[in-house]
Order: structure tokens, then C-alpha cells, then sequence
């Protein structure tokens, strides 16, 4: 897990490139979703992280976004996850 406001904006968008980085979460809701989410585009810089893969989210108990990752959110809420 890396916090936004520990990176570079430089080093993050390399890290996006080599694909270090695949998903953003929120750290207050302990929410995870794809880079492209409406809903992780607006939340503050220094509530964002960023996320090499999903089950490293679900490691820190983050859980999907239900706008952007719907199926894995369905599951998540079923108990499936």
C-alpha cells in the first residue's frame, strides 16, 4: 500500500506504467477500485492509496468499489470475498 501523499507524482505515474500500481483506494472508507472510477478521481489526495493488486487491498481489509468493480463487489457482499 502506498499513500498519495508519500509519492511523486513523477514516481506514481512510472509506477502506473510498469503497472506497480493497479488499483486506488480510500484510506477513511477502506474502499478499492480501478484508476479510472469517477468516484476515486474526486476523493482527497490525502485520504488516496494505491494498490499493486486486489488481494493486496483485501489484506488490509479494504473491500470493492461498488460503481467500478460491481461483480467483485457482489461477491464481497455475499461473503463470497
Amino acid at each position: 500500500m502506498i499513500p498519495h501523499n508519500e509519492i511523486s507524482d513523477t514516481d506514481l505515474q512510472s509506477k502506473i506504467k510498469q503497472k506497480e500500481i493497479c488499483l486506488g483506494g480510500n484510506r477513511k472508507l477502506k474502499i478499492y477500485g480501478t484508476l479510472h472510477c469517477a468516484s476515486g478521481k474526486r476523493m482527497k489526495r490525502e485520504n488516496r492509496v494505491f494498490f499493486a493488486a486486489e488481494n493486496e487491498a483485501q489484506q488490509y481489509g479494504y473491500r470493492p468499489c461498488a460503481r467500478c468493480m460491481n461483480k467483485e463487489y457482489k461477491k464481497w457482499k455475499d461473503g463470497s470475498i
